[in-house]
């Protein structure tokens, strides 16, 4: 596991790691209190079709709100990309938020859904919070000083084995264009590992790979928000986050494999051989 008693880097400095943690944990929770507040009566809200089996509710509205004031009332020069607004300029940092990652889940009241915050300065993620508001769990990392669990440390698994391996994954449902690699890699997998999950929430997913309850991750044509926040925050619990070339572009191409460092090469093969076929 990364070492969390690392000096900082430039202590006092708005771009420090873990000054900018500070402001992830606290819009991470803002937003995950305010879908709790919504999910009593998540089926009356107005849903809105962004695109092919991809929502957006009020609450995902609100909880971005929520989030983008606290940032701004903090880092007003900061870039902010979010999933519901465009894109807003700015300078030193950049905020990567999902308000809502699982929107689907919380209309039917499934209760796994989460608020995800990370934050991007120097070309490299620095800090990351995922928040699930149903089980009051904060997952968070600074670059460079671990990754904790409501503040306590955590790490990944020592798993080792495919064979051994308990994986999630999600499915390509905004575009279906890869659907048959997809399954190609799922049918893979479904022989390989122990057991595969799908669970609906991207960010969550990461996060239980951090803390050890899952093996490892693999998705395809995600956005960044689905998945900066958590990838930060398993690469700080020691495991490796790729795309599927092995690369560090899974930001941009939303292609993401993730698991303890002696699990990747053989996940990484597997899907690999799906994706490439």
């Amino acid at each position: 596991m990364a070492n969390p008693t690392r000096e900082p880097e430039n202590p006092g400095s708005a771009l420090d790691p873990g000054t900018l943690l500070v402001t992830a944990l606290d819009a991470a929770r803002r937003g995950g209190e305010t879908l709790k507040g919504h999910l009593g009566r998540a089926r009356q809200l107005a849903v809105t079709e962004k695109g092919r089996n991809d929502f957006v509710t009020r609450a995902d509205r609100d909880s971005e709100e929520a989030i983008v004031s606290l940032i701004r009332s903090r880092h007003p020069e900061h870039a902010i990309r979010t999933e519901e607004s465009a894109a807003a300029p700015g300078t030193g940092a950049e905020w990567i938020i999902d308000p809502l990652d699982g929107t689907t889940n919380f209309i039917h009241r499934y209760p796994f859904f989460a608020t995800s915050v990370a934050v991007r300065a120097g070309g490299e993620l620095a800090a990351g919070a995922v928040y699930d508001p149903v089980r009051e769990e904060m997952f968070a990392a600074a670059r460079g000083r671990g990754a904790t669990l409501n503040g306590a440390s955590i790490g990944v698994s020592d798993c080792s084995r495919l064979a051994d391996a308990l994986l999630v994954t999600g499915f390509p449902f905004r575009s279906l264009s890869k659907l048959p690699q997809f399954l190609d890699s799922l049918s893979r997998l479904i022989q390989a590992a122990s057991g595969v999950r799908r669970d609906g929430s991207a960010a969550l997913d990461c996060c239980y790979v951090a803390c050890g309850r899952l093996d490892g991750f693999w998705e395809c044509s995600l956005s960044a928000w689905d998945i900066a926040a958590g990838a930060l925050i398993i690469r700080e619990a020691g495991g490796i986050v790729t795309d599927f070339e092995g690369e560090e572009g899974f930001l941009g191409s939303g292609d993401i494999v993730a698991s303890p460092a002696e699990l990747h090469a053989s996940l990484l093969e597997e899907v690999r051989k799906a994706f490439q076929s």
